[in-house]
């Protein structure tokens, strides 16, 4: 427990070395040394947008200081003043992580990140700079959680339950958008990262960020908050779906990383982003909007299968080049030991991840950080990470939590992506 404290807080210290400012004030690089393009320095995934929920983390455990109320402030003034000029809706990048870092810190604007979502909006969801020729066609839209629809339909909810002021009608917005882009199969429906009239090869992912798992979680979370029977019906839908797409023969359910596969991929993946680790997130939401089972297995049952095929993926240990060479949130220990905690189940297997996030971990000044390794490159052992989904920010965030947890106080933050599962 001391372990946890200790390295939590020298983690901390660390990031807010790295903290610097420029004229649109406080930003992080992506590495300690490095920089980070300005269109990102607000963001929750590398910007500084995502230490918000460091800060909330911490206050769960202590007082904030002096230097972390200004920064708090700082980061709530970068992130407002940037909200109503921006063309991006996203998750981690957009109006959507706009309303989860600034209802994270307490601060006001998220309604100002709202009314731009709806602005930005077209019959058929919102365009998206990246999804352009050859790989796509023109005009192609997203509806995925991360970068497309189904996110926006997350932060409507989130946004409805702060209180915060046209939750209602974003919500209605991009659930329509999603009822008519789903696709019948024979299992049940289905929903796309990209819908196939936009789509140059035919592929999906269908976890949970970037697919039918994040789809079809917040259909279900919408259907509960809003009353609305049809999304509720929608969602299970898509869940029968996916677990027919699922495997079991570790004895729990995973789903590949990519359909049909492709060689340089891993077939499997066990983080949040597009292992059983986000994927397990969907039954919790589905439990929440009264759906008692799936293909006649009760969706806790099916939460526990998904964290079954986490517990007996052979993760942390790095069983060869390119599988569990990483340790934050994204797709690493700290993401996969955070869902775990929050479930309430395999809590010594949590402990156990935090203490090898424990015995990573680099020292470096007055602090400490982490270093990840990327195989492929000639020079595999990758800068240090500041941020909230692929550094230091993000793990410590999970060592304050595993510590909590480890002095039997077993409170969670509730944030965007986790409040239903806690």
């Amino acid at each position: 427990m001391a372990t946890f404290w200790g390295t939590a807080e020298a983690a901390w210290r660390w990031v807010l070395d790295q903290v610097r400012h420029d004229a649109d004030g406080v930003w992080i690089p992506e590495f300690r040394g490095g920089d980070l393009e300005p269109r990102w320095r607000e963001d929750m995934y590398s910007g500084v947008g995502g230490l918000a929920h460091v800060l909330a983390e911490i206050r769960l455990c202590r007082e904030w200081t002096a230097r972390e109320q200004e920064l708090a402030d700082a980061i709530a003034a970068r992130v407002g003043a940037r909200t109503s000029a921006t063309d991006d809706i996203s998750f981690f990048s957009g109006t959507v992580s706009a309303i989860s870092v600034l209802t994270a810190l307490g601060a006001p604007g998220a309604d100002e990140a709202v009314a731009r979502t709806l602005e930005l909006s077209t019959p058929d969801g919102w365009p998206n700079e990246h999804l352009v020729p050859p790989r796509f066609r023109e005009g192609a839209r997203c509806h995925d959680l991360t970068v497309g629809t189904a996110g926006v339909l997350l932060g409507a909810v989130w946004a409805r339950r702060r209180g915060v002021a046209g939750a209602e009608e974003l919500a209605d917005l991009a659930a329509g958008i999603l009822l008519a882009e789903r696709e019948e199969v024979p299992a049940g429906l289905n929903w796309r990262m990209v819908p196939v009239r936009f789509c140059v090869e035919q592929r999906e992912l269908p976890n949970f960020s970037h697919g039918l798992a994040g789809v079809a979680t917040a259909l279900a979370l919408a259907g509960a908050e809003f009353g609305r029977p049809d999304l509720v019906e929608a969602a299970t839908a898509g869940a029968e779906h996916l677990v027919v797409l699922g495997d079991r023969s570790d004895g729990g359910l995973r789903l590949r990383t990519r359909i049909p596969q492709i060689e340089e991929v891993d077939e499997f993946s066990y983080g949040w982003c597009h292992g059983p680790t986000g994927t397990s997130l969907l039954w919790p939401a589905l439990g929440r909007a009264g759906v008692p089972e799936v293909a006649g297995v009760e969706v806790e049952e099916w939460r526990r299968r998904c964290l079954h095929s986490v517990r007996v993926s052979g993760l942390p240990e790095r069983r060869y080049p390119g599988f569990w060479d990483n340790d934050g949130r994204c797709c690493g220990t700290a993401g996969v030991g955070d869902v775990l905690l929050d479930s309430g189940q395999y809590t010594d297997f949590a402990l156990h991840l935090a203490d090898v996030v424990v015995e990573h971990a680099i020292p470096d000044g007055d602090g400490v950080c982490w270093r990840f390794t990327e195989h492929r490159d000639e020079e595999p052992l990758l800068p240090p990470g500041v941020g909230w989904m692929q550094g230091a920010a993000g793990i410590a965030g999970f060592l304050f939590h595993a510590a909590r947890v480890a002095e039997g106080d077993t409170r969670s933050v509730p944030r965007i992506d986790t409040w239903w599962t806690l």
